[in-house]
């Protein structure tokens, strides 16, 4: 009995705040579309895209605090390792797929940046099957790249002036860079892969 007690314990989901705040930014994705389809007469377009360009930098935000939560006390989990990478890849998924149904991003730039998250992640567990894991580890490139498309994407859900900026610009250029960089990263990713199955 106890034993079986234990077996359930082993395969029962974990819960910790990490955890929590990990759920909570899944929880943000349909708000943050929701936000497009609200009829105007409840809240004009230009509020509606300040609301949701706002929601994406909170799912950001939580995604620094949840992993820097989860190392300070050392809550790090199988389960949290799964949902992290799924939740990040979700949220800018579905803002990209938004913002090319407002024609606010050519439908290429989210090919490629999608197209590439769906590849590596393919490509990464192939290779820990294979054991060559870190082969396809972050690297520079992918650091780059989430940079320029985490600050581009909220500015252009918001897609209006702001302080003076020109938001469009700036962020139609950065979400233009984040392209060229997924490519470039994806290609250093899969020439590691590459070099990793002919040494082997």
């Amino acid at each position: 009995m106890q034993a079986m007690s234990e077996s359930r314990k082993h395969r029962s989901i974990p819960f910790n705040l990490p955890i929590f705040l990990t759920w909570m930014r899944v929880a943000l994705i349909p708000l943050m579309v929701l936000m497009f389809y609200l009829p105007d007469a409840w809240l004009p377009l230009e509020r509606r895209s300040y609301f949701a360009g706002w929601i994406f930098i909170a799912a950001a935000v939580t995604d620094g605090i949840d992993g820097w939560l989860a190392r300070k006390w050392n809550q790090t989990t199988a389960f949290g390792a799964f949902l992290d990478p799924v939740a990040d890849k979700l949220i800018v998924s579905g803002a990209l797929i938004v913002l090319v149904q407002f024609d606010r991003v050519d439908a290429i730039i989210a090919f490629i940046i999608i197209g590439r998250e769906i590849t590596i992640s393919a490509l990464r567990e192939w290779m820990a099957k294979l054991g060559a894991a870190k082969s396809v580890a972050v690297n520079s490139l992918g650091k780059v790249k989430t940079i320029a498309q985490m600050i581009a994407i909220p500015m252009l859900l918001y897609y209006h002036p702001w302080l003076g900026l020109d938001l469009v610009t700036i962020g139609t250029w950065l979400i233009w860079l984040a392209a060229a960089m997924t490519i470039v990263s994806m290609l250093s990713y899969l020439y590691s892969a590459w070099q990793m199955m002919r040494a082997k």
